[in-house]
Parts: structure tokens; sequence; C-alpha cells
């Protein structure tokens, strides 16, 4: 059964594990612990089978988020893992009174540009040579919530 729920402390390894696996520019557990200590951000995950199928991580000012991070394990990947991640990930904004939802995307990334687009995404322009390793331009998308 998939279970979509707030990080806690102790998730802290093995979302910097996934990240480690999953990204070239991966942040380290440090960054990850700060901005789960941040006042303005949380961190929501995604448990399948008893593992970590996948986390979010989204930091918000007033009305307005940012998915700084979202990613899913690749074992899990096509479940349905990164639409009910994301999906609690909009509910919570709601509940945070955040009423927009932002993202940027590797321009290359057509897979994650689509199921983005899927849940209502559009696309609002791009950064250029955004990314490092490899550098490449970002796609910013974004959903107005509620």
């Amino acid at each position: 059964m998939l279970i979509v729920r707030n990080m806690i402390e102790s998730d802290l390894e093995a979302i910097a594990s996934l990240e480690k696996n999953i990204f070239s520019d991966a942040w380290t557990a440090k960054s990850i612990e700060d901005t789960y200590n941040q006042p303005q951000a949380f961190i929501m995950m995604a448990e399948l089978e008893g593992k970590l199928a996948g986390y979010c991580i989204v930091y918000f000012v007033l009305d307005e988020g940012e998915i700084a991070r979202i990613a899913v394990d690749s074992s899990f990947r096509r479940q349905g893992v990164g639409r009910k991640l994301l999906k609690q990930v909009e509910n919570t904004c709601e509940e945070k009174g955040i009423t927009c939802l932002m993202l940027d995307v590797r321009e290359s990334n057509e897979s994650a540009r689509a199921f983005y687009k899927s849940l209502g995404f559009e696309e609002d322009g791009v950064r250029k040579n955004f990314y490092e390793m490899p550098k490449e331009n970002a796609v910013l998308m974004s959903k107005v919530l509620g």
C-alpha cells in the first residue's frame, strides 16, 4: 500500500541516499536536514512496500510554493507514486494558503514535462543554462491551486 506522509527526522538518511542515486547534483544529508528544519519548507515522502519510494521538497513564501526537488526511486516508477505524492503536496500547499505551485525541470526531460502537464502544470518560460552537470536550460512550470 502506498503511503504519503510528512518526512520525520529518522527519514533523513534514506532520502539523502535516494537523492544521491538519482541526481548528478545531489543535495547532501546536511542540506536536506537544513531544509527540513526551515519553517518555510516541508518535505513529503512516499512509502511503498515499507520502503522509501519517493520524496518532494517544497519551499514557500506567502501564497507561492516552489518544488525544489521531487524524486521517485527507479524501481517504483510508473506505479502512481509521483502522482499521489504531488497530489498530497498540493493538498498540503492549499492547507497552508499556497495558491500557486512552481517548479523547474531540465529541458531534455520530456517525460517529466509531460507528467507535470498531465497534472495541470503549464510551461511559463526557460532559464538559460540553469542546470550544471551537464549544463542545460530549465523549463519553468507552474500551476494555480484551488
